[in-house]
């Protein structure tokens, strides 16, 4: 009995470390790059509220006070636009600063900080003067914390010369795109999403490695198809995955564009892809009005690719409303299955 225990409990043991070496969610996903970075790079620090004794408010920074201590792990006090304005400055130093928003609907009490200071500097110093800052933090809408807490800035801070822009969906993106983020020179806002830190996805060894980076600039197509390109980005890339599977068994095939960055936008991948299909719908949580799915819409018009849309584009987006506190008016006022589903049969005219 103790050895079949044994056995047992060794077997258990194996399939545990394979399941943590191939199943990585998107909260640790972000938590090892920053501690691959902070090992990295002693430039590299971490502050914003919560960040450090109480392992961050959605635990993304867990265990790295312990491990490296005050000087790089810095609770802050609740002043968005102080502890954002002490980032730029350490950047403005030649430190390299990750400065947590509790939530990207903070940022509007630093949003001066994000753009006049850290975003036009290096033009208005003619290149003198680098940013290497990233801002990041959870964006878009939650579940259950209504209007001023369920907004997405993707549309915002992607309005802005001067600023890199990155929307991450699955471990991969969150694992690649800040390391990358947190290498570059120039200022990257990175847009999280909080529905999204405790699901799991699979990686690869390759993703695992320590300078593992994936590109800012550079969408993915993350499913092959025929009839019609669907681009989203953050958690929506999920739900065009979830449309194009029902849609496959009605002989519908989609091809999904996750775009990953938001500025600089990768025209040429989504050129490509609607050459291909004919036919583009963009997905966002954002509101309609000036938003990425308007940009998308209007680059192909302008671009080559127009001439091979066989129908007009169409936007599936948020409600064009603040967002309500109930349930039932919260599921209506963001992006659904169902509702990419009935924009893909109106372009293909089901």
């Amino acid at each position: 009995m103790a050895s079949l225990r044994s056995f047992l409990q060794c077997n258990f043991d194996i399939l545990r470390k394979t399941f943590v070496i191939l199943f990585v969610n998107v909260r640790d996903a972000l938590n090892q790059a920053m501690d691959e970075e902070l090992e990295r790079d002693e430039r590299v620090f971490l502050l914003g509220e919560e960040v450090a004794q109480y392992d961050g408010a959605y635990k993304v920074s867990r265990g790295l006070w312990k491990k490296y201590g005050d000087k790089r792990i810095i609770d802050t006090p609740i002043t968005e636009m102080g502890f954002a304005g002490i980032a730029v400055g350490a950047a403005f130093a030649g430190l390299r600063p990750i400065c947590e928003f509790m939530t990207w609907n903070f940022s509007m009490q630093a949003i001066d900080q994000v753009i006049n200071s850290a975003a036009k500097t290096y033009y208005m110093s003619a290149g003198f003067q680098t940013v290497p800052i990233v801002f990041r933090g959870p964006n878009g809408s939650s579940a259950g914390v209504a209007a001023q807490h369920s907004q997405c800035f993707a549309a915002w801070y992607g309005h802005c010369p001067g600023l890199k822009v990155v929307s991450p969906w699955n471990s991969e993106d969150a694992r690649g795109l800040l390391k990358a983020a947190i290498r570059d020179d120039n200022p990257v806002v990175f847009l999280e999403n909080e529905m999204m830190y405790g699901v799991p996805f699979e990686l690869s060894e390759e993703m695992m490695h320590k300078d593992f980076v994936i590109p800012i600039g550079k969408a993915k197509v993350e499913r092959q198809g025929t009839h019609i390109t669907l681009v989203s980005h953050s958690r929506c890339v999920g739900f065009c995955l979830d449309a194009a599977a029902v849609l496959a068994k009605e002989g519908v095939e989609c091809e999904v564009v996750n775009l990953r960055t938001i500025r600089p936008l990768d025209v040429d991948t989504i050129e490509a892809s609607v050459m291909k299909t004919g036919n583009l719908v963009t997905v966002e949580g954002g509101w309609p009005q000036y938003g990425v799915g308007a940009e998308i819409c209007a680059r192909i018009m302008e671009g080559p690719a127009f001439n091979y849309l066989d129908a007009p584009a169409v936007r599936v987006t948020g409600v064009d409303i603040p967002m309500p506190y109930a349930k039932i008016l919260e599921d209506h006022s963001v992006p659904q299955i169902k509702d990419i589903i009935f924009s893909v049969k109106k372009v293909l005219n089901m």
